[in-house]
């Protein structure tokens, strides 16, 4: 058994790189075994999500500027699929985006549509594949919501 599930999409490497250096990091600092689901390897299979799983992933968008609508979510869809079925949304304690901060206003734009498209709250960030000092900074904001969860739950 896991302590902890990190459920997310990779096209590029760079969110599997960090979603790997995290899980590392906290195995080494804290002791936890991660579960990783990487929704790219299904092929648009779903199942149930029983436990409480932190959700990552990029940003893909067509068209649109950020600011006004016309983005459109490309190649991260099936993450969104995955969080719906099952109810799987409901065990989310939260989104981590990444991006490219040359992007301006689209950086992290689908993490931020998800939160607010599922009701959890957006928990961070990381630029492309992420420096060590944002897996350390990730790696506590998701150890404080885990603590939380499990008070509230």
């Amino acid at each position: 058994m896991s302590d902890l599930t990190l459920v997310y999409i990779s096209l590029s490497g760079n969110t599997q790189s960090f979603v790997k250096r995290l899980s590392d990091y906290l195995a080494t600092t804290q002791e936890l075994t991660t579960r990783q689901i990487n929704i790219k390897e299904l092929n648009h299979e779903t199942f149930p999500v029983t436990e409480p799983f932190v959700a990552l992933l990029p940003t893909y968008l067509e068209g649109g500027n950020g600011v006004d609508h016309g983005d459109v979510e490309i190649l991260t869809n099936p993450l969104g699929d995955f969080i719906t079925a099952h109810d799987n949304y409901k065990n989310c304690m939260g989104i981590i985006g990444s991006g490219n901060k040359n992007f301006n206003h689209q950086y992290i734009l689908t993490a931020k549509q998800y939160s607010k498209r599922f009701g959890f709250p957006l928990l961070g960030d990381f630029e492309l594949r992420g420096t060590s000092a944002d897996i350390e900074r990730l790696a506590a904001v998701i150890l404080e919501t885990k603590a939380k969860w499990n008070t509230a739950n």
